[in-house]
């Protein structure tokens, strides 16, 4: 019986990483307060709609410490069109009283995920964003499902699914892997119709090759 050959994912990624990394987040902010603020209100919300209200918002807030003196009845009308807006007007409240100040924002994991609504996904956006050493891989909606795809992670569990990263990619490309699988996510890979000829993993991806296989047999 043959021996499966194990994939070298930093080999492997070496493409993908290529064509997407560096790349700016789809997100459009213009510093690290403006950054921190959108990825909060992100949650279960398009990047597209959060875009749409930031300049309001920001044109009013322009600051951590202008936003630390808001008055939630105040907030509310910039961010009441996504989707949980009171909880995260309260979240910002109290991330802007906290941290005061722009200099103070934390570009660690620990003191980034100490911040109400911010998990692991958000921080490693803001880490990598902010060009600090990755301390994990982002992995968001299309991160999941690219990554099973690929046969790098199985499961739908996110923390799951960056350990399982973490573990066969040198830490030295975490801050970049994982942004690169969501663009390719958003571009290519996407959950019908992915477009498997344009695709620079289509080689390693397990989800093409049993694609590739079946119609061999058909």
């Amino acid at each position: 019986m043959a021996k499966i050959k194990k994939t070298d994912w930093n080999v492997a990624f070496k493409p993908l990483i290529a064509k997407y990394g560096n790349k700016h987040h789809p997100l459009h902010y213009k510093n690290i307060y403006q950054l921190l603020v959108m990825v909060v209100l992100s949650a279960q919300s398009t990047d597209n709609l959060i875009n749409d209200m930031a300049p309001a918002l920001f044109k009013k807030y322009k600051s951590m410490d202008a936003l630390s003196k808001a008055k939630k009845e105040e907030l509310l009308p910039f961010i009441n069109k996504v989707r949980g807006a009171l909880k995260k007007a309260d979240w910002l409240m109290r991330i802007a009283q906290q941290v005061k100040k722009d200099k103070n924002i934390p570009l660690t994991m620990e003191g980034l995920v100490e911040l109400p609504g911010l998990g692991r996904k958000s921080a490693n956006v803001i880490m990598r964003e902010a060009h600090v050493k990755a301390e994990g891989v982002i992995v968001d909606l299309h991160v999941l499902r690219v990554a099973s795809r690929l046969g790098i992670a199985k499961g739908d569990d996110a923390k799951d699914i960056e350990k399982q990263i973490m573990a066969e990619v040198d830490e030295k490309n975490w801050g970049e892997v994982g942004m690169a699988m969501s663009f390719l996510g958003r571009e290519i890979c996407r959950p019908t119709d992915p477009k498997h000829g344009e695709c620079v993993m289509n080689e390693v991806c397990d989800y093409f090759k049993k694609l590739h296989k079946v119609k061999k047999t058909k």
